[in-house]
């Protein structure tokens, strides 16, 4: 089954918490702190692999979540770092931050990696925490919470050539002829309903990537039909094929066939537009005394397009047709933003700290220190929590809060946390 969209959630692991303890040795009866650090929470990670060809496994798991760290030990000894979370996805996902809708990488490579969640940063032990003032801390951090967010991937298929064209014209017949990928062949519409990639081999060890596209219909630019589902696969392609039936047996004029789909192209993406056409003029063995090939050729040449009389069912002409692609993908030169490499990912910049006023009229206060410092706090431990008061005091949030017009005793909440505020 061929599925080209998922949504998946993925959450990286949580950092270990930090160590506190102390050397207890023979003849040291007062031994300093030695706590260890936490471990690295596991990363998640997706990575594009060329031996999955859909999205269909996340139908049935949407749930990813990668291992907590290991907890820090006495002696300084580090707790254990978690594995990655491995996610395969086919070449050419695009993954997309569900709630931002921001793109955050293109994977169109075999083997390009992308970090979609990382993991929490392991607490420190109370060695870390000694001072002249206090050389015997009792506490430790606890490990920074991981990171979580819905994801939705949408995959675009990778090939050199895209057939294009109206249903039912002979896209899947040629790619039958030209290849071994076996599309399905039928006298009815639509009967490819997903793309199938082939392998067209030519002289000399040649090759290249040719996709069976289905068939557009008018109004696919507004999601009619297939309509987007067709257009975001030719989005990759360097060259289109634009397949028209010009024996006329169904009624069809390969003119107007073409000015319409055209049309969607331009509806669609002025880029998809641009992209470098040559046509397929096929059925020829039924045109009879029609005269169409004649008169598409004289308006294509108008057009500044190339025509290749073809039949598909006989392979007469596609020889011809194949060499011109094979030249033409050799003289692509991609646009100067046809960067699918980059990861455009940019985490939105916010303020140090935001502070609002919830439905029950708490101060609530967000920002990633902030949070991150609640997180790993131990408040059972006093000598964390004046340590929390500190950074408090430092940060400046009694000034910003009375500015928003706290009073005392109101509620503060900070990520798990509520707090009663004292002056």
């Amino acid at each position: 089954m061929f599925i080209d969209r998922a949504r998946i959630f993925v959450q990286s692991g949580k950092g270990g918490d930090g160590m506190s303890s102390f050397r207890h040795e023979k003849f040291v009866p007062k031994g300093g702190p030695n706590g260890g650090d936490g471990g690295q929470g596991g990363n998640v990670i997706l990575v594009a692999d060329r031996n999955v060809n859909t999205l269909v496994d996340f139908r049935y798991r949407r749930l990813f979540k990668a291992r907590p760290g290991g907890k820090g030990q006495g002696s300084n000894k580090f707790g254990r770092d978690a594995d990655d979370l491995l996610i395969t996805v086919p070449v050419g996902t695009i993954v997309k931050d569900e709630a931002t809708g921001a793109v955050m990488a293109d994977l169109s490579r075999d083997g390009q990696q992308v970090v979609v969640a990382k993991g929490g940063r392991g607490g420190r032990g109370n060695y870390h925490f000694r001072t002249s003032a206090n050389r015997t801390p009792t506490f430790a951090e606890k490990g920074e919470p991981g990171t979580e967010r819905w994801l939705r991937l949408e995959l675009k298929v990778l090939a050199d050539v895209g057939l294009l064209g109206y249903p039912s014209v002979g896209k899947s017949s040629i790619l039958r002829k030209v290849s071994a990928a076996q599309p399905e062949v039928a006298a009815y519409h639509f009967t490819t309903l997903n793309p199938i990639l082939g392998v067209v081999d030519l002289s000399d060890q040649r090759s290249f990537v040719m996709a069976d596209i289905p068939g557009l219909i008018d109004g696919a630019s507004e999601g009619v039909g297939l309509g987007h589902d067709f257009l975001r696969h030719i989005e990759r392609t360097k060259v289109l094929v634009h397949v028209l039936d010009v024996s006329g047996t169904e009624g069809r004029d390969p003119i107007d066939d073409y000015e319409k789909i055209n049309g969607e192209l331009a509806r669609y993406s002025e880029k998809l537009a641009k992209k470098l056409q040559i046509i397929a003029a096929n059925k020829v063995d039924l045109l009879g005394e029609s005269g169409n090939l004649e008169k598409l050729q004289a308006y294509m040449a108008a057009q500044g397009r190339e025509v290749y009389p073809i039949c598909a069912l006989t392979g007469e002409g596609l020889d011809s047709l194949l060499e011109r692609v094979w030249t033409l993908i050799q003289e692509y030169v991609p646009e100067a933003d046809d960067n699918s490499d980059e990861v455009v990912y940019k985490a939105a910049e916010k303020p140090d700290f935001e502070i609002t006023r919830a439905d029950d009229g708490a101060f609530v206060i967000t920002g990633m220190r902030i949070e991150r410092l609640v997180a790993m706090t131990n408040f059972d431990d006093d000598q964390s929590l004046r340590r929390f008061q500190r950074i408090w005091r430092y940060m400046e949030l009694d000034k910003l809060l009375k500015e928003k017009g706290i009073q005392e005793g109101d509620t503060v909440r900070i990520y798990t946390m509520e707090f009663e505020y004292r002056q």
